[in-house]
């Protein structure tokens, strides 16, 4: 994937704050993952302040994206390869 624009994701906040984006998903979301501002999802490196937090529920991903110029946004996008990738680093953690 070249751009995040192929992705089908639906955007829960825009214009959110890092803290914004952690809470959400801290709240509304049946699991959560915690990556290292960099970490690659969606082939993309994801920016943020550290803890970074990626809801889990079922293959739908909750996910922080900064987009330059627009700000950042919380987006949802299904995918279970991306799931089960991140599901796999959070079993590995434990």
């Amino acid at each position: 994937m070249a751009c995040i624009e192929s992705l089908k994701y639906e955007i829960v906040l825009r214009g959110a704050s890092f803290s914004e984006c952690r809470e959400y998903v801290r709240k509304n979301c049946r699991e959560v993952v915690t990556v290292n501002p960099g970490f690659v999802l969606f082939e993309k490196p994801v920016v943020g302040v550290p803890p970074v937090l990626i809801g889990l529920d079922g293959d739908t991903i909750t996910f922080p994206y900064t987009k330059p110029c627009y700000g950042s946004f919380l987006l949802r996008a299904e995918s279970r390869e991306e799931a089960a990738r991140l599901r796999a680093l959070a079993g590995k953690r434990t």
